[in-house]
Parts: structure tokens; sequence; C-alpha cells
């Protein structure tokens, strides 16, 4: 790709990335209940749904999946179920210290589908990459090392920016010393969860 569109996707992408929005929220409110580590796994379901979105896109198959929208509605709300989970999980959660606990057998997997189902249940990413895309390069001119270029950019700059959300969440749960501070963040972390599932599901 020429470099200069290059720079450009980067740029848009990244503010995007790091722009507000259920995605950051989710992982924050992760990362302040259980610490950077046990949050990675969600961080890599969301990539992997940004990334599937823009295949979808690249592939001519926007307007399949626009067709098929009774199976992305299926994915939404049960990406919002499971956020719902894991608030339930974080706000049941026992007062302790802050040190990480191990992850549970079968945790991550779960986490990955968790940040994917609320990925693929968002469609306005769909909606981002086809407004923008042709901007930097036609669709139709994409060469697979086009292809892998922008995907390469987008797992590094969607995974640096959400792991740095997450270890800055992290940061400020280390201030925490007692396990009564511990019992009202996890709680708190909860209800921010829950509220982000609330808005998926209401998109």
């Amino acid at each position: 790709m020429n470099l200069t569109a290059l720079l450009i996707f980067i740029g848009i992408y990244a503010v995007a990335v790091a722009s507000p929005g259920p995605g950051v929220a989710a992982v924050v409110a992760r990362a302040m209940g259980t610490g950077t580590r046990r949050t990675l796994p969600f961080i890599a379901g969301i990539v992997l749904g940004d990334l599937t979105w823009f295949a979808l896109v690249v592939g001519g198959l926007a307007v399949l999946a626009q067709s098929f929208q009774i199976v992305f509605t299926i994915i939404k709300y049960a990406g919002a179920a499971y956020l719902l989970y894991m608030a339930w999980k974080l706000w049941r959660a026992p007062a302790r210290g802050i040190e990480e606990q191990p992850q549970v057998k079968g945790e991550g997997f779960k986490l990955v589908l968790g940040g994917l189902g609320m990925t693929l249940g968002n469609p306005k990413t769909m909606v981002f990459f086809l407004a923008i895309l042709p901007q930097v390069i036609s669709i139709s001119a994409m060469t697979p090392l086009a292809i892998a270029e922008l995907c390469f950019v987008m797992v590094v700059v969607l995974s640096a920016i959400m792991t740095g959300y997450a270890m800055l969440a992290d940061s400020a749960r280390r201030f925490i010393a007692t396990p009564e501070r511990m019992r009202a963040v996890n709680r708190a972390t909860g209800g921010v969860m829950a509220g982000v599932a609330v808005a998926v599901a209401a998109r």
C-alpha cells in the first residue's frame, strides 16, 4: 500500500479504537476487576471480531451480512448475555486483596468468545470499514499483500490501545489495598459491565 494511505488508515483507526465505547468500557471494567493478564483473552476476542468484519467488507460480503441480520442479532444477544454473566461474577466476587487469582480452566476461551460476540454484535464496525476503506484504497484493487498489511496494522493498533486501557485500569486497581475497597471496585466494575451489556443489546 501507499505509505501515506496506510498512515491515514492507522490514524483514523487508532482514533476510532481509542474513542470511549462499549469495547473500551468492557476492557476497563474487566481489568479493574481481575487485572491485565486475565483481560488479554477478552481483548483477543475483540481483535478477532474486528478482523472478521474487515474480512466481510473486503470479501464483498457486507450485503450478505446485512441479508442475514438475524444471525448477527443472535450473536449480539449472546455477547450481551455473556457480558451480563461477567458482570454478575464481578458483583459476586469475594472481597480479597488485589493479587491476581489463577485463571480457571476454560476461562480464557470463554473470554475470547465474549469479546468476539460483543464485536460481531456491533454492525457499526462494518459501517466504519465500508466508509473508511474506499478513502484509503479501492476494495476491488486490494492485493493479498495490502490486505495482510491492513490486518497487521489492525492487530497491532487495536491490541496496543486496548492493552493500554487495561494496564491503566489495573494500575488504578493496585491503589486499592483493602478487601472492603476491592468489594466496592468489583461491584462498580460489575455495574459498568452490566451497562455495557445493556448498551450492546439495545443497539
